[in-house]
């Protein structure tokens, strides 16, 4: 068996940051992020969503470590999200150097009826040549 090569980043924190943004709201709500500090309510009538379902998606994005929050000094009830940048980099540097098209090599299987008919000379696969 070959040796797989070492990927150029960690696939374990990778899929996880992935599993985290694989919904549709989830993204919504980064994209909302994206546009500056944001409060649970503003989120939820900007998606459409009730409280619960907001801050259920807000949770697994901040567990994820994409989201950050701050509590207002004032009354502590109140909630603000926002990007942390530096994980999201992160993500941004590990899709990119996994997905990166330059990383795609020609390759030939080296298993399998296509690579044993390419073995066989061209005449012998053919069934033989025509005779003269």
């Amino acid at each position: 068996m070959s040796r797989i090569a070492q990927p150029p980043t960690d696939l374990h924190a990778l899929g996880a940051l992935l599993k985290a943004v694989a919904e549709p709201k989830r993204l919504l709500i980064l994209h909302l992020l994206m546009e500056g500090v944001q409060c649970n309510c503003e989120l939820g009538n900007a998606l459409d969503l009730p409280p619960n379902l907001v801050s259920h998606h807000l949770r697994i994005l901040r567990e994820a470590g994409l989201v950050h929050v701050e509590r207002d000094v004032i009354d502590s009830r109140w909630a603000y999200y926002s990007i942390d940048r530096a994980r999201l980099e992160t993500l941004r540097e590990s899709f990119a150097s996994f997905f990166d098209l330059g990383r795609i090599k020609q390759r030939r299987p080296s298993c399998g009826p296509r690579t044993a008919s390419e073995r066989v000379p061209a005449r012998e696969a053919a069934g033989g040549a025509a005779r003269n």
